[in-house]
């Protein structure tokens, strides 16, 4: 990312009137919102495939804490 360009739009959206920076800020949520649901369709549909082909664990919480403890163990091995 572009500090130059992030700090110029700042810059630009700070000389606006106040209803503009409420519009602006409202079409930018909503924008963030959008890319937040469609990154969470695609991981849905990842773990959906996973699922299908087997590759997905299942297990309670305990299971998964022990699975992240020995995948830790096997990192710090490395």
């Amino acid at each position: 990312m572009n500090n130059s360009n992030i700090n110029r739009v700042i810059e630009e959206f700070s000389h606006l009137p106040q209803e503009d920076k409420e519009y602006v800020a409202e079409i930018i949520r909503k924008q963030v919102i959008e890319e937040k649901r469609f990154r969470l369709a695609v991981r849905a549909r990842e773990a959906r495939v996973n699922f299908e082909r087997g590759s997905e664990k299942t297990g309670s919480l305990k299971d998964l804490m022990e699975d992240l403890a020995r995948q830790e163990s096997l990192e710090k091995r490395d």
